[in-house]
């Protein structure tokens, strides 16, 4: 496992090359939830790139975090996270040619937008706890989503409508609400 700092996490499998999964952190930051995320992935065979969207910085609060979040212009995130899609797609560890995306909350988000800004590369997105909206018709992913029944930051008319769009655009699509949470 190999970290560069204020760019990405980078975890490599122990056989050296697997499938390539790009992991996009919460709102919080790049922190040790999401670096020890990216480490279970690769023991488990895959090769897995989490951009670090907030340069080094991790939040400890709410505020920290909507403060850190609201600060990244779109346009940038946008910059980075294709090309960190695209580094991801051709670096030598990964030995198949259709990406993952896994995002967590804002990172979901993300993973939501990557699979149709860059279609070509994505062939599944797993989502908690975030959502997106919009055309689907060139995402060439299976969605996979995981979602609190009481979540104040992504209400579950959010989730319905995500869920909506990607049936209409004939998306295969596994939506998990968990009910108490």
């Amino acid at each position: 496992m190999t970290k560069q700092p204020n760019k990405h996490y980078l975890a490599i499998p122990k056989s050296g090359k697997g499938p390539g999964v790009l992991a996009l952190h919460a709102w919080w930051g790049l922190n040790d939830f999401f670096k020890s995320f990216c480490d279970r992935l690769a023991a488990e065979g895959f090769v897995v790139l989490a951009p670090d969207l907030f340069q080094g910085k991790v939040a400890k609060t709410i505020d920290e975090a909507d403060q850190l979040s609201s600060a990244m212009p779109m346009e940038k995130v946008e910059v980075f996270l294709t090309q960190a899609a695209d580094d991801l797609s051709q670096h030598p560890s990964v030995n198949c040619s259709g990406l993952g995306v896994v995002g967590f909350s804002y990172g979901a988000v993300w993973a939501v937008w990557l699979s149709q800004a860059k279609a070509h590369l994505f062939r599944a997105v797993t989502v908690f706890y975030g959502t997106g909206a919009d055309d689907f018709s060139s995402s060439k992913s299976a969605y996979q989503g995981h979602f609190a029944e009481n979540d104040p930051f992504e209400p579950l008319e959010n989730v319905t409508e995500l869920e909506g769009l990607l049936k209409a655009a004939n998306r295969t699509v596994d939506f998990n609400v968990y009910p108490g949470t």
